[in-house]
């Protein structure tokens, strides 16, 4: 059980990816107080996991039914990931935009999709099988997913005091700079996702 709980923390590691957002809170959070930017890592962190426990109790049966793939929600993912990364090469630093209840960058694009991503959300569906895991072993790694998660929102805290020290010309740096390697690993999901097709060859239309 020690090795299975092991693997499952490295794959949800992996694809929800606690490090990667680090650069995402930053671009989006540069504007924020720091009491409004722990604000805006709590609920990322929790809608996230909201997010993944629907998908832990009904994505099984919603993926099944409407036949969506791994490769189709990796596509998918990296699109949006794309224009989002566009979006922090091309802002407007000269601007200062407060976001309203309906721009809430908790819930996008931290919550979904840098935390709650297409890939995390496939593997919260692969990890609880229905048919090959009991709901007690569904529930354990639940509770791996949450740590995972719980690491993720430790290290958007951690993002605070890194911006006290870059100051806002800094951070208008590291957001274009972090916009760039968002869109190349945006573009290199996409590959990847094609590949994966290509290989298991494409579905007939």
């Amino acid at each position: 059980m020690t090795i299975n709980l092991f693997e499952q923390f490295v794959v949800l590691w992996v694809v929800i990816d606690p490090i990667g957002t680090i650069p995402v809170f930053t671009a989006v959070t540069a504007g924020l107080s720091p009491a409004q930017q722990r604000k805006t890592a709590l609920q990322a962190a929790l809608v996230a996991a909201g997010v993944l426990l629907f998908f832990l109790v009904l994505g099984q049966f919603l993926i099944d039914a409407l036949g969506i793939s791994l490769p189709a929600f990796q596509i998918a993912g990296g699109l949006v990931l794309f224009l989002f990364a566009l979006t922090m090469i091309f802002a407007d630093t000269g601007k200062e935009s407060e976001p309203s209840e309906d721009d809430n960058p908790a819930i996008f694009p931290l919550a979904v999709p840098s935390l709650a991503s297409p890939g995390a959300m496939l593997a919260i569906v692969l990890l609880t099988d229905n048919y090959r895991f009991s709901v007690p072993e569904q529930v354990v790694t639940a509770g791996v997913m949450v740590s995972v998660l719980a690491v993720a929102f430790l290290f958007m805290l951690a993002a605070t005091p890194i911006l006290k020290v870059i100051g806002r010309t800094g951070a208008a740096i590291v957001s274009r700079v972090m916009g760039m390697i968002l869109a190349a690993v945006a573009v290199d999901n996409v590959i990847e996702a094609i590949v994966q097709l290509i290989r298991d060859g494409l579905p007939a239309v």
